[in-house]
């Protein structure tokens, strides 16, 4: 009897296991595009759909590399930049906008051939790029805590939007009317209503480092990822009230919504990408995608159904952007 025992209970061992490693994962590994010789870190990353470019701000090599996405190979790389940390194509204006840290400054390049066409001058750590689609304008995160306000077609900032210390990641929210902003240093999340510049915060629970951010509009929700401790808080983009709480991998600086599967991707410096899905009661890990060590950028481009991880270089691994899709 106890021989049929140790077998039964063998099989179902062995059942388990043959399951899992049969068991699609909700992010399959396409492709890894080779970036060259990039040297250090690798912010942001940025979309032209139209060209189907991606753009990666190659912030320890001074550098924005462009990388053609049908031939998965990099087009070009544009050089002498200034710690470039974010990058947003502007469809209305057919631009580039890199934002550099290193002399606070705002690069400018048509879309086409990727020529310089202007400068723009903010002083200090310029850093997230984000597009307002609904005014025509782009704003700028820098400084000791403000929000620049550009109009693209005369390159020049028009306004500041305030904040109590230097903003990380900021969205606008799903009507157009409010941006949020991840203001760690003040450990806020502040609310700025972008018809009359008027601002107002919401409560991080004593949580801290809050840097990435996306906006969920089909669930009304603004999710901030922290990293002390590493948790996803959904906040209501209507009321500001915690929806729901979820751990996260360490090192976070980049989430996204997969609104197709009801999804979450975050990607952090611990080696990983969380995928959480959303639920009734919160949000549940669904799995944790192995990356490398350092990766912590990433951008989710739903057009493509493709979520692009950027891979800076180290001792066993060369400069790359991994390519995942999404498995449904």
């Amino acid at each position: 009897m106890l021989g049929w025992a140790i077998l039964l209970a063998a099989s179902f061992i062995w059942a388990a296991v043959t399951d899992a490693q049969t068991a699609s994962p909700p992010l399959i590994l396409e492709a890894k595009i080779p970036l060259g010789q990039v040297r250090g870190r690798i912010d942001h990353l940025g979309i032209d759909i139209k060209r189907q470019r991606l753009l990666v701000a190659e912030l320890g090599n001074n550098s924005l590399g462009v990388v053609d996405l049908a031939a998965g190979k990099v087009l070009r790389r544009i050089a002498d930049l200034s710690e470039p940390q974010g990058v947003a194509y502007v469809p209305f204006a057919d631009s580039v906008f890199v934002a550099n840290a290193g002399d606070g400054s705002v690069r400018v390049l048509r879309g086409d051939d990727l020529t310089s066409i202007g400068r723009i001058e903010l002083g200090d750590d310029a850093d997230n790029v984000r597009v307002d689609t609904a005014r025509n304008r782009v704003l700028v995160g820098y400084g000791k805590g403000a929000l620049a306000v550009i109009d693209p077609a005369s390159l020049s900032k028009t306004a500041d939007i305030r904040l109590k210390a230097h903003p990380e990641g900021f969205q606008i929210d799903e009507t157009g009317t409010q941006v949020f902003v991840n203001v760690p240093d003040a450990r806020e999340i502040g609310v700025v209503d972008l018809a009359t510049g008027s601002t107002g915060s919401l409560p991080t629970q004593g949580a801290g480092s809050n840097f990435p951010m996306v906006i969920d509009g089909e669930a009304h929700q603004v999710l901030v990822v922290f990293r002390s401790p590493p948790i996803l808080m959904a906040l209501s983009s209507q009321d500001g009230h915690v929806v729901a709480k979820a751990e996260t991998c360490g090192d976070a600086d980049d989430v996204f919504v997969d609104r197709k599967r009801r999804r979450v991707y975050v990607s952090c410096g611990q080696g990983v990408v969380d995928v959480l899905e959303a639920s009734e009661g919160g949000y549940r890990r669904l799995a944790r995608v192995p990356t490398v060590s350092g990766a912590r950028t990433s951008l989710f481009v739903p057009e493509l159904d493709r979520l692009f991880v950027a891979v800076r270089a180290a001792s066993n691994e060369a400069a790359a952007i991994w390519v995942f899709q999404p498995a449904s």
